[in-house]
């Protein structure tokens, strides 16, 4: 009796980007899988921070998988990958907050992202931002493209972006 082959790992890059900040942001991520690729964008016209648009770019990742996978999700971002690595166990255990007794910011979406990471088994890397790695920049692009969406569509807000995309060859 042979072992069943482990399952693909889904790889997940992701990015954030503010026009100030705070200022319009937008997120980004690539999630490839099997020989499937999937881009997700989206961003705020409002006024909101960088590290919220991090955030907001993982949690969409990991929230647009459809059932539990093992991920490799790439960011370049310390404050997320500090925050989900090292950080939360104690803003949990000190009622979301931090070792100084301050309110933990952002912490919405730190209880979203821990909800969304706790359905999957996560290896968090960092990678150095705008240095050459193609996910790195494809994830960065998507962030400014969801950025430039939500100015664009000021009216509503807030949008969200997905599409497909087929490897080459």
């Amino acid at each position: 009796m042979t072992a069943a082959p482990a399952p693909a790992i889904v790889e997940i890059y992701t990015d954030g980007a503010c026009s100030g900040n705070p200022g319009p942001g937008g997120w980004g991520a690539l999630l490839s899988y099997g020989g499937h690729v999937r881009e997700l964008s989206g961003g705020e016209a409002t006024p909101t921070t960088n590290n919220r648009m991090e955030l907001m770019a993982a949690i969409q990742a990991l929230e647009s998988l459809t059932r539990p996978a093992r991920v490799r999700l790439h960011t370049d971002s310390a404050y997320l990958r500090n925050g989900i690595m090292s950080w939360l166990p104690g803003w949990k255990r000190n009622n979301w907050r931090t070792a100084s007794k301050q309110p933990v910011k952002n912490a919405d979406l730190w209880r979203r992202l821990d909800a969304a990471a706790a359905r999957h088994e996560i290896q968090w890397l960092w990678v150095k931002g705008h240095a050459g790695d193609q996910g790195n920049e494809r994830a960065d692009a998507l962030a400014n493209r969801g950025m430039a969406d939500a100015v664009a569509r000021s009216g509503s807000g807030q949008t969200r972006r997905a599409r497909v995309v087929r490897p080459a060859g």
